[in-house]
Formats: structure tokens, sequence, C-alpha cells
């Protein structure tokens, strides 16, 4: 298999990407044998949304990343034309891949299969094929499914489907050994209306309340929401023991506020942290087929990963602990940003921290190069990323109000991509870029109070991309 691909101005550096090919959802994320286990949609024939095989990565430490070859193909009846998104679980030491198979048949029907594959090394998957009967009530669009054990033993499995009054929901089996599943129903008594499908459903369990995480798509934009082409969001609450979930009076609260975060996937290592990757992709057709690096031969690439946890009545999100490894020597630049219109940046990888000692920022706009802009309103927290679109190359925004007023900001940055956590990961932004002039550069402008102090610190961030990995063949 050629894992070759040109190098080009927008590589990403120490994300997850494709080797060639478009890469979508993350899936089977697990740690199994002494190694975590990211597996992710890839189409290795082209950058459309077709014949989608699993693509495998392995890694000891969640940074250096080894790519092997597909663990799930489409070559059998039951998933011929894509092994779609699913999960793994360790159990009795072999790998359990659960996924959607899915079929277009002679006369255009669609249909999906839930099934199983199996594995003794995480590196050899034996297909067992289908494992539940469709269930009635439910149109061909039932898939993703997301397995897990609970205290008392039993597992669960909830899959993203559509009501047949074409209505999203997400649907609940149990089983006791993994291989025999019963329906149990509904997730949720009474499902709210969002929109028209329910994708990539995750039920995470923390130790002081139940998150529920989900991709509905067909949600008309309200305000500052539902601004992408399709959200993804949660609600909090408790999974009781018979398979319910009661939601809190929240309400569904996205994720991530930036422009291209969706079908998140969480699993929890063996330090007890619950971390999540999402795919950085969503987005219009004509928007995707625009995006430069389509001319290098790939397409999309995974968030970093991130530790999740619930405080203060909010998700919270964290880049993990991990990429400090990533760090090179640490550059301070005190108020330089206040005094300089510019400052260029020595490489496009870089970690940048802005933390205000004074315990809140004053109004400000942060740009980088002339393409993105961050800009903070103190009076209402009001907190706002514009980007160019490279396909109309016009302005376009997100927006978010805080909690809290703003007091630190985190930013992962790539030649072609930004990850942006806000107060310590109380909101997140993430999205994709295309500068059009390199070397890259920041400035900073303020109606700036003297008595206030800002620290700002620049890491330049070492390259762990797929030319500075180890590939390797089973």
């Amino acid at each position: 298999m050629n894992l070759s691909v040109k190098e080009d101005l927008y590589d990403v550096k120490y994300h997850i990407r494709p080797p060639h090919g478009l890469l979508n959802d993350p899936n089977g994320l697990t740690y199994f044998k002494g190694v975590y286990h990211v597996f992710f949609q890839w189409n290795q024939k082209g950058t459309t949304h077709h014949n989608k095989s699993w693509g495998h990565v392995i890694s000891k430490n969640l940074i250096d990343w080894v790519y092997l070859d597909p663990a799930l193909e489409p070559k059998d009846w039951f998933d011929k034309d894509g092994c779609y998104s699913g999960s793994a679980i360790e159990y009795n030491g072999k790998l359990f891949l659960f996924y959607t198979g899915n079929v277009s048949t002679k006369s255009g029907e669609r249909k999906s299969y839930q099934c199983l594959a199996t594995s003794r090394d995480g590196m050899h998957f034996e297909k067992k094929g289908p494992i539940l009967e469709h269930p009635k009530g439910y149109t061909s669009h039932v898939r993703d499914p997301k397995v897990w054990q609970d205290t008392n033993h039993i597992w669960w499995m909830i899959l993203g489907a559509q009501t047949q009054d074409l209505k999203g929901t997400c649907i609940l089996y149990r089983s006791d050994n993994l291989k025999n599943w019963t329906f149990v129903g509904p997730l949720m008594q009474s499902s709210p209306s969002l929109g028209y499908m329910w994708e990539c459903p995750d039920m995470i369990l923390l130790e002081n309340k139940d998150i529920f995480i989900f991709s509905p798509q067909g949600l008309s934009p309200k305000g500052d929401f539902y601004q992408n082409i399709y959200q993804t969001g949660y609600f909090s609450g408790m999974f009781k023991k018979d398979g319910t979930f009661i939601k809190d009076k929240n309400d569904f609260t996205e994720l991530d506020r930036g422009f291209e975060f969706y079908a998140p996937q969480s699993f929890v290592d063996p330090k007890g942290r619950r971390i999540v990757f999402g795919w950085m992709g969503t987005m219009k057709p004509e928007l995707e087929q625009a995006v430069p690096t389509i001319s290098n031969g790939w397409l999309h690439h995974l968030s970093l990963p991130r530790k999740i946890e619930w405080k203060n009545n909010h998700l919270y999100q964290h880049p993990i602990s991990e990429l400090h490894s990533l760090r090179k020597e640490k550059i301070s630049i005190g108020d330089t940003l206040k005094r300089k219109k510019n400052l260029e940046l020595s490489s496009p990888q870089n970690e940048i921290l802005l933390c205000w000692n004074s315990n809140h920022a004053e109004n400000f706009v942060f740009h980088i190069s002339k393409e993105v802009a961050i800009q903070y309103s103190k009076d209402r927290k009001r907190f706002t990323v514009e980007r160019t679109n490279w396909l109309t190359h016009k302005k376009e925004t997100r927006n978010v109000i805080l909690k809290n007023s703003l007091w630190h900001l985190q930013i992962f940055m790539e030649s072609s991509s930004l990850e942006i956590f806000i107060n310590k990961g109380e909101e997140v932004f993430s999205l994709r870029y295309f500068p059009q002039n390199f070397p890259l550069s920041i400035g900073f402008e303020t109606d700036w109070n003297q008595q206030n102090s800002l620290d700002t610190i620049i890491y330049p961030l070492k390259s762990n991309s797929i030319d500075k990995c180890i590939l390797q063949k089973r």
C-alpha cells in the first residue's frame, strides 16, 4: 500500500490525518494490549464520501502514531458499500469491533447492518457479520453502535436512528455476552425534537454526572447556535439501571463552538481519564471540495485528544497533558503583542497561551495573519472567532456568550487548523483555515488598561505527522 503523499503548505504535523484520501469519524477508541488504538472512517481511493474502511493507528503515548493497514474493508455482502462508524470493547482478552455495514441494493434501496469483528492481537480482525435484526418502526438510517459495560456487568449498545416519521432519536440494546442482544427501545422515554437523524451517539458515565453526546442533523440556525451544516452536543442527566436516560433540565448544549467539529467518540484510558476525539471536517459539499489539501491527495483530520470532566454544571474539555511533550523552547512575549502590530512566527505549529493576571480580559482582537480574528467583548462576555471562507473569500463568524469572564486562552495552531480552549476548557472552538501567505504572524489590538497584565507564551511545537511516523504493514 502506497502511503506517501506530496508535502504541502497545509499539512498538519501533530494531528491524526489519513495517509491519503478522505478521513472522517473517529471509531473504536480503546486501549488494548499496552497500546492506544484509534480507528477512523477512511476512503483510501479518493476524497469523496465513498468506499469507507476503518483506518487504524496505534500509539503508546497518544502523541506518536504508527499507521497500520485498514482494520475493516467493505468486501462482504453486509458491508459492501461501506464499513461505517462504531466502537471497540476489550473482553476476555479479545478486541470486539462493532460497526455499521452499509449496503445499497440494485433498486437504490439502502440497508444497514450492525456488525461485529473480533481480534486477539489488535491487528488482525475476523468479521462475524450482522448481530442484530433491524428494529421495527425505524428507517434504514440506524447506525454507529457505541457499546459499554455497566457496574452490574451488563453490556449496553446505543445506536443513532431515524423514526418512520423521519425524526432523529437514539435506541438501546442490552446483552450478557456481547453476541446476543435484546432490543430495549428508545434511550429516552420522550425524545426531544432535534432534527431528522441522530448520529454517533456516546454515553459518558462520569463520577458525578452522565453525559449523552450525539450529533443531530437537520437543526435550523438559532441566534448564535446551530450555525454549522450538522451539530454535535450533549444532554446531561442520569443513565438508570433499566437503561433509561433521564436528562436534566439543561438544554441541548453544543460541544464545540467552532466550524468543523463533529462525530466525537470517547473512551476511558488506563489512568481513568475520559478522552474524546472528534472529526474536524464536517462541512458543506462545495466547501469541502474546495479544501486546498485535496490537490495533495488528502482531506480532513481528527481533533487533538481531549480530557473531559463535569464541573459547575458544565462539560469541560482539556487538551491532554501528554501534548506538553511536543513543546520546544518557551518564548515569553510579555507585553510585546500590545506594542507591536504583528509578530512573525518561526513555525506554523505553535501552542499559544494568553493569561490575564487580573483574572479577566479587556476588549481585544487577536489576529492570526489575515485569515482569523479572535475577538472578545468584556461587557457581554461575548467571544467571537472570525475566519476567511476559502471558497467564497468572505468573512464568517461563530460566537458564544461565556459563563465566566475570559481569563485564560490556549490555542493549538497548525498551518491549516486551530483548536482554541477558553478558560481551561469551559468552551472550545475548532476550525480549519488556509492562509494565503507564510510565515504566519499574530497581532493584538486592545483598549488595554495599563494596570492589567497579560502574560503571553508561545511554544513552537514538534512535528509528529505521518512522514515522521513508522509506517508499517501487517
